[in-house]
């Protein structure tokens, strides 16, 4: 179940929801409550446990922007003003703790490993300032975009800005193989951009379609984030694919629960606007599941939701059907397959707090 990125082709959609019915009518000690996997001695909060790596993330951050122009350094400090959850760089640092203890048992993570968590959350960033420009998104995090207060042009000129200082920081770890392997994010943000602006009219090939986009948008930047600092900590090739795989399975999580929560989630408690992917064209997770049910909204997933009303039926079939049940099932299942990945290392507070982070992903209400 986690290789649907690379051989979701081969799964037909019927397959795949056949699959999904056979899991949920499993007794419930075989769903993946992952937190069953770690006993209560053991847990550990994964930000408690990061908190140390990260202290002052944002204000470093602010040091590879520095800039000569006041309105740029303004439109940088406004999406860095240490607010943000900083999922990302969490799952780094706590990776390459794990890692490291794995190897040699060190317990401290090296400065070009932090320096990882770092570019990924600048890189993360960028993106979403240019997906805001794209999208012609109001919010996000609570509060305008940077497109919204300062134009999209200067908007457009800000994520390029925070990606080339990305860059620079990534070619002072000095390290041919890391900068490789994140350079493949930037690819995939871009080639994932481009996947989300077409449609499949074949219903399989349009399932497959949805998972390849979501690994490229969202998962691989935490896959090879993971990759690299298992990389900049341990020779082993067996631990970099767990690490990539860990990073891969809760990145495409992360995401069926972001689209999950679209249709289950308040304005106020998401920090952006409800029914947001119907509203840009998008048909997610639960669109797919519900359209098994209402075959009726095929034709509104080809148009894009684009006829007046087309966003309000589809909602409510969304609702009346299971598909947002059946996509934070497979949700389950992507966090069932990371915990098993990470298992593999041995055993530490870092990775029983990677493993409680997958329960983490499933519960999040934003």
């Amino acid at each position: 179940m986690c290789h649907f990125t690379q051989r979701s082709s081969t799964l037909s959609f019927p397959k795949i929801c056949n699959i999904f019915w056979r899991f949920h009518h499993t007794s419930t000690s075989h769903l993946c409550s992952c937190s069953r996997t770690v006993s209560d001695e053991k847990y550990q909060d994964p930000f408690q446990l990061g908190r140390k790596d990260l202290k002052n993330l944002y204000e470093d951050i602010k040091k590879e922007l520095l800039v000569s122009t006041a309105e740029l350094k303004e439109m940088c400090d406004y999406y860095f003003d240490g607010k943000g959850k900083a999922f990302r760089p969490m799952i780094v640092v706590l990776m390459a703790r794990a890692c490291n203890i794995h190897h040699n048992n060190s317990r401290e993570v090296q400065a070009s490993q932090r320096s990882v968590a770092i570019i990924a959350e600048m890189i993360h960033t960028a993106s979403l300032v240019h997906d805001d420009v794209i999208d012609d998104a109001n919010s996000r995090r609570g509060k305008m975009t940077v497109n919204q207060i300062w134009g999209e042009r200067k908007a457009v000129l800000a994520g390029d800005f925070i990606l080339s200082a990305a860059s620079v920081a990534l070619a002072r770890i000095g390290n041919t193989t890391i900068i490789s392997v994140l350079t493949q994010v930037i690819e995939d943000l871009v080639c994932g951009e481009f996947l989300q602006l077409g449609s499949k009219e074949n219903e399989n090939e349009r399932f497959a379609h949805y998972l390849e986009k979501t690994f490229k948008k969202t998962a691989s930047l935490i896959a090879n984030s993971c990759k690299a600092v298992s990389i900049l900590g341990c020779p082993d090739p067996k631990v970099h694919e767990i690490a990539y795989q860990y990073g891969k399975n809760v990145g495409i999580a992360f995401q069926l629960i972001d689209d999950v929560l679209d249709f289950t989630s308040c304005a106020d408690r998401l920090g952006k606007p409800t029914a947001a992917d119907l509203k840009l064209g998008l048909a997610t997770g639960p669109v797919l599941f519900a359209c098994r049910q209402f075959p009726e909204m095929n034709a509104m997933i080809m148009r894009r939701f684009s006829k007046p009303g087309d966003v309000e039926r589809a909602r409510k079939y969304v609702l009346q059907s299971d598909g947002v049940q059946q996509t934070t099932y497979l949700a389950q299942r992507y966090c069932h397959e990371a915990t098993r990945e990470i298992s593999k290392l041995r055993p530490s507070p870092e990775r029983e707090a990677l493993i409680q982070l997958t329960e983490m992903v499933l519960v999040r209400d934003k």
